[in-house]
C-alpha cells in the first residue's frame, strides 16, 4: 500500500516552547489514523502543520511522496487534495448551507454553478442535511453544523479529511450523529486523520492508533495494541483516566 501522507521528523515551537519534536510517522490509503493524547501534546498543531496553517520549523510533509512545501504541488491544488473539518465548525455564517458547501468548489476548484450545487446536494444527502440547504448557520445546532462542514469538505472530493476534535464542542446528545457520518466515511474508504477523545470511535473506526505525549508519539499500533496493550507508563496512565 502507498503511503498518501508521510510526516518525517517534523517540528514545531511557539517561542522557546517546543510542541512538536521530531515527529515520524505516516497514513496508508483508505487508513484511519486516530491521534490520541492529553490537552497540548501536540496533536492539534501537528493537523495545523499538516494543512500548513501552521508553518513547520524543520522535517518533511510527503503527500504522494511529493514534498508539499518545496514540490509541485500548489497550495490550493494541495488543500483541494487534503481537507480538514474544525473543532468550532468555521462555517460562513453569513451564508446558506447550500452556498458553504458551493463555494470552496466554485473559487477553488473552479467549477461552474450547476456542477457545484449537484455536488454540494450529494453530500448534504449523504450526512443528512439536505432539508437545510436554505438555513444559515446560527439557525443549526452543533451537530448539524458539524455535518454541514464535513458536506463541505467531502464536496471538494478530497482524497485524505483532517478532524481536529470534531466532536469537542457539541452537546454529548450530538456527538452520535457526527461519529455515526464518520464511521460511514470510514467504511467508504476515505483516508482519514481523526484527532479525537473518542476512544470507542478509536477503537471501532481505526487502522492506526497515535499517542502522543509532550509532542512526541509516544506509542503507535492498532487500537488492539495501543488501548488494550499499552507498552509505555504514561499510555497506561493517559488511558486509565479517559476510560474511567
Amino acid at each position: 500500500m502507498e503511503n498518501v501522507l508521510e510526516i518525517r521528523h517534523l517540528r514545531k515551537s511557539f517561542g522557546a516552547h517546543e510542541v512538536l519534536r521530531d515527529i515520524d510517522f505516516a497514513a496508508q490509503a483508505g487508513e484511519v489514523v486516530c491521534v490520541i493524547g492529553s490537552s497540548g501534546s501536540g496533536k492539534s498543531t501537528l493537523l495545523r502543520c499538516i494543512n500548513l496553517l501552521e508553518t513547520p520549523d524543520a522535517g518533511e510533509i510527503l503527500y504522494h511522496g511529493q514534498n508539499i512545501q518545496t514540490g509541485g504541488l500548489s497550495m490550493p491544488a494541495f488543500h483541494a487534495k487534503v481537507g480538514m473539518v474544525f473543532q468550532q465548525f468555521n462555517l460562513f455564517e453569513n451564508m446558506t448551507v447550500l452556498k458553504n458547501c458551493m463555494y470552496g468548489q466554485m473559487k477553488a476548484l473552479g467549477r461552474g454553478e450547476k456542477e457545484s450545487r449537484g455536488n454540494a446536494m450529494k453530500y448534504l444527502a449523504k450526512v443528512g442535511m439536505d432539508q437545510f440547504i436554505n438555513a444559515r448557520p446560527r439557525q443549526l445546532s452543533g451537530g448539524q453544523k458539524q455535518r454541514v462542514a464535513i458536506a463541505r469538505a467531502l464536496a471538494m472530493d478530497p482524497e485524505v479529511l483532517l478532524f481536529d476534535e470534531p466532536t469537542s464542542a457539541l452537546d454529548p446528545e450530538m456527538v452520535g450523529e457526527v461519529l455515526n457520518v464518520m464511521q460511514e466515511l470510514a467504511r467508504s474508504g476515505l483516508t482519514m486523520l481523526v484527532v479525537t477523545h473518542e476512544m470507542g470511535f478509536a477503537r471501532s473506526v481505526a487502522s492506526k492508533v497515535v499517542f502522543m505525549d509532550a509532542g512526541v508519539i509516544l506509542e503507535a499500533g492498532t487500537p488492539e495494541q495501543v488501548l488494550d496493550h499499552p507498552q509505555q507508563e504514561r499510555t497506561k496512565a493517559f488511558l486509565a483516566n479517559v476510560l474511567k
